[in-house]
């Protein structure tokens, strides 16, 4: 039986598309080894520098917020996100080879799958018994990162504290950076790292407020500065909370606060910032939302 004109013109449509497709398959791991051959470029540039971070999180934020805003069409926003996280940690990792501690306490199934959706599989993952073991590995390292979960390991007490001083390690950033409820990976997790001051994005900032007791006064000033407690611990016989605050809000404006509200010996240290994120509000429609 010969195949109709219909069929025939079918046929011949199908395989125009799958041409198309390959010529963009082949265009886009042209534009990605041309990104390489500039990563090449840049760590040469960095070199004549003096050396430079390889982690830019301002920058990343910057990226992904023009990724959102752009994005459209039947491919959905999680797919684009991972892609991308995964050329960018991928980069970045050969610029400065560096791990991903975790707290993957008792083999965290979301932790390991949060850890491969915005790092890859060519970043080594490396499992830790503990936010504080997350934390001291990093500070022992050259350049590596720690991953741990938002809500914190509050069975550890305030692990935070270990965050405090201008050499030790800070939160840099929060992800997952596009939110919504469904997210492939979805665990709300802090990155801790050994940044450079200008490389870190300042849009939230993270403190440390050690006191020597609760007192009903705290939750107001918090709520005035536009903050938000994360967490709170039992620490040094008083009581240390992890709070959010809005870029402008320093640690010292926090205590100058505090003590006009009649709290007495607080004591407020930065322990990090990261980039506003994202909240994807309507899936269908492309709206998006930002959230601190």
């Amino acid at each position: 039986m010969r195949d109709t004109p219909e069929l025939t013109s079918a046929a011949d449509m199908l395989a125009d598309l799958r041409g198309e497709i390959d010529r963009i398959d082949l265009d886009m791991h042209r534009l990605l080894m041309a990104r390489g051959e500039i990563i090449d470029r840049l760590i040469a540039a960095k070199r004549a520098q003096g050396g430079g971070c390889a982690f830019r999180p301002d920058r990343e934020a910057q990226m992904m917020r023009a990724l959102v805003e752009r994005h459209h069409g039947l491919l959905p926003l999680d797919a684009v996100e991972g892609i991308w996280r995964v050329i960018v940690s991928t980069f970045t990792y050969v610029q400065a080879n560096y791990s991903v501690h975790a707290d993957d306490s008792g083999g965290d199934a979301q932790m390991r799958d949060s850890a491969r959706f915005h790092f890859g599989f060519t970043v080594p993952y490396v499992a830790h018994h503990g936010a504080r073991a997350v934390i001291d590995a990093v500070a022992a390292s050259r350049g590596d990162l720690g991953m741990l979960r938002a809500a914190g390991a509050l069975e550890e007490g305030a692990w935070w504290m270990r965050l405090i001083g201008e050499s030790a390690p800070k939160i840099i950033a929060r992800l997952p950076f596009v939110e919504r409820p469904d997210h492939p990976a979805g665990l709300p997790v802090f990155i801790v790292a050994r940044l450079a001051a200008d490389a870190a994005s300042r849009d939230i900032l993270l403190h440390a407020i050690n006191l020597p007791h609760w007192t009903h006064a705290i939750p107001a000033v918090v709520s005035a500065l536009e903050g938000e407690i994360l967490a709170s611990a039992p620490h040094a016989g008083g009581l240390s909370l992890m709070v959010a605050a809005p870029g402008r809000v320093e640690a010292a404006r926090f205590a100058q606060e505090l003590a006009a509200a009649g709290v007495a010996d607080a004591i407020v240290e930065p322990i990090g910032s990261h980039a506003e994120r994202y909240e994807l509000s309507e899936a269908r429609s492309g709206v998006f939302a930002p959230r601190s």
